[in-house]
């Protein structure tokens, strides 16, 4: 009886389990929006649960279940169209293979302004109004986690990867111009089975050559790049695609066209994975003021490879996600010009670091990009950053991962950052001197211990900084293509990794401090200068007194 009782109460606990709109998108880009589409959450029968918009609404046929989630769209077909799969119900009937909803009147969610609401036997229990709730945006997919919608951007197509820890990781960290390329050389020749990259762009004939040689050893070889950089793709881009192309080396490209949209502004990640259990990510593109010949000038910019297969599994998964999509298409290269800009002459002062037993956490945008902002705000004692720049808010205010800098440095944790000082980053009037100065300016203010300044690229014979690189207490390290602007981390694929090590994390604090040290500091607004100060101070000490000891030789004479 006992036995019967506690059945019957598991049974009703899952007849009322609560059932709720975890995430809907009532704006996507087919035109007419046939795809638009919610999803259900929970367990239990579905009987009683009606789904309105104020105007038209919907219940589920008698009987229906739900065993976790449900896919409700408009036009089934359509959604299968956008996201290649059918959706569980349809609202419209399209087609046999997709059973339909109970409809009454007309159910079609509006884009700049609509609600869902959710009744349960006659009663409202969940209601959504946007843009009271969400904001209204094409593309995006609303989203709920816990008690909040859309925690952050999430756009059609867009992969979810979850924030992942790994332990006891093993690897090499280098920095260019001083050995970025005899860092991917060793890693290409190490290649046994296969190398697959994802790049933002990719124009050095030697680098793809050495891609050549180890598909000529029997490694597989893959690469995507992005279709649509600034600029178009480069005549020396399509020489390098025509010569991997014609070597038989696939190489795809991430693209919107009429039939499909990238879920992605930008494919612009940087990273290479090998064997399935190496991994190289670095700020740089495969160019050759990125990873330049041993003795050349080049970008500062900042890199690892790590030696370990589940993070190397874990990137192999961001690759296939990404080159696995109808928005990755075959590249075909017209030839084009192999020209290559004069390069100054380098001393190299810094060689490769290897390490063992890091903690490294991946950081993939705009999935798990909040993941800067958590490493900053744990900052205890000091925060390194060197940026290629860093762009502020529409509105204004400071761009999120600066205002979190910010507030260490309002909390007594000391701040640095180190802007480029290349012509487009500081010709205009509101770029990396500008900004240099407002933030030297605020820290007068506030007596904080915050500065900025701009590189001096001749003093340390860099191209340009092109890093996008953090180290937080001289053991935490952020090595990514995140750039510091509004669409890098929210709308951008990206890739880097934080690296938990103070080998690691002494390296480029060495690297950045021989930056800085040649950086020219922007003042900004000019303050009281202490230190001239303290010497005219002592000056007039020092005719005081001269003064005095003369009186009293005049009075003893």
């Amino acid at each position: 009886m006992r036995r019967l009782s506690l059945f019957l109460v598991l049974l009703l606990i899952g007849q009322v389990s609560a059932i709720g709109i975890v995430e809907f998108c009532p704006d996507p880009y087919l035109s007419g929006d046939p795809d638009e589409y919610l999803v259900l959450q929970g367990t239990g029968s579905l009987d009683g649960i009606v789904i309105s918009d104020g105007e038209g609404g919907f219940r589920f046929p008698a009987g229906t279940a739900i065993p976790g989630t449900l896919v409700i769209a408009r036009d089934g077909t359509a959604y299968r169209q956008t996201h290649g799969k059918n959706p569980d119900f349809e609202v419209y009937d399209s087609g046999p293979s997709i059973p339909d909803v109970v409809r009454s009147g007309n159910f079609q969610l509006s884009n700049s302004g609509d609600q869902l609401l959710l009744y349960e036997n006659n009663r409202l229990v969940q209601e959504v109004e946007w843009p009271r709730d969400v904001a209204a945006r094409q593309g995006q997919v609303h989203f709920r986690e816990g008690d909040f919608w859309d925690p952050r951007v999430l756009m059609i197509g867009q992969s979810r990867f979850a924030p992942a820890v790994f332990t006891g990781v093993d690897g090499v960290a280098f920095a260019s111009p001083d050995c970025s390329r005899e860092i991917f050389e060793d890693a290409v020749k190490a290649a046994g089975e296969s190398i697959l990259i994802s790049v933002y762009e990719f124009t050095s004939l030697r680098m793809a050559h050495d891609l050549i040689d180890a598909q000529s050893r029997g490694v597989e070889v893959q690469v995507l790049l992005e279709g649509g950089p600034v600029g178009g793709i480069s005549d020396e881009e399509q020489a390098v695609i025509s010569i991997l192309t014609e070597r038989g080396i696939p190489v795809s490209i991430m693209v919107s066209d009429d039939q499909v949209h990238a879920p992605y502004r930008f494919n612009h990640a940087k990273f290479m994975v090998i064997d399935s259990a190496m991994v190289m990510v670095t700020s740089e593109n495969f160019k050759e003021n990125g990873f330049p010949e041993p003795g050349l000038s080049g970008n500062r910019g900042w890199g690892v490879v790590l030696e370990d297969p589940g993070v190397a599994g874990y990137f192999e998964k961001v690759f296939s996600y990404d080159a696995g999509g109808a928005w990755a298409i075959p590249a075909a290269g017209t030839g084009g010009g192999t020209g290559e800009l004069f390069r100054r002459a380098y001393r190299a002062e810094f060689t490769p670091v290897r390490f063992s037993n890091a903690t490294v956490i991946p950081v993939i945008a705009p999935d798990t990009s909040l993941l800067v902002e958590d490493l900053i705000a744990r900052a205890e004692t000091s925060i390194d950053i060197e940026q290629a720049y860093i762009t502020n808010q529409s509105d204004g205010s400071f761009n999120p991962f600066l205002a979190c800098a910010v507030e260490a440095a309002r909390s007594g944790v000391r701040v640095r950052i180190l802007l480029d000082s290349y012509s487009y980053n500081t010709e205009d009037e509101e770029d990396n001197d500008e900004l240099a100065a407002v933030l030297n300016n605020l820290a007068r203010r506030e007596q904080i211990p915050l500065e900025a300044r701009c590189a001096d690229l001749a003093g340390n014979n860099l191209e340009k900084i092109h890093n996008k690189g953090v180290v937080v207490d001289r053991k935490k390290v952020l090595i990514s293509s995140i750039n510091w602007n509004t669409n890098s981390p929210t709308f951008n694929r990206e890739a880097g990794v934080i690296i938990d090590h103070p080998g690691v994390g002494d390296y480029f604090s060495r690297i950045f401090e021989d930056d800085w040290e040649a950086g020219e500091a922007d003042r900004g607004v000019p303050g009281p200068d202490l230190q001239k100060m303290g010497i005219a101070a002592a000056v007039v000490g020092m005719l005081i007194l001269l003064w005095v000891w003369r009186r009293k030789r005049v009075w003893r004479r």
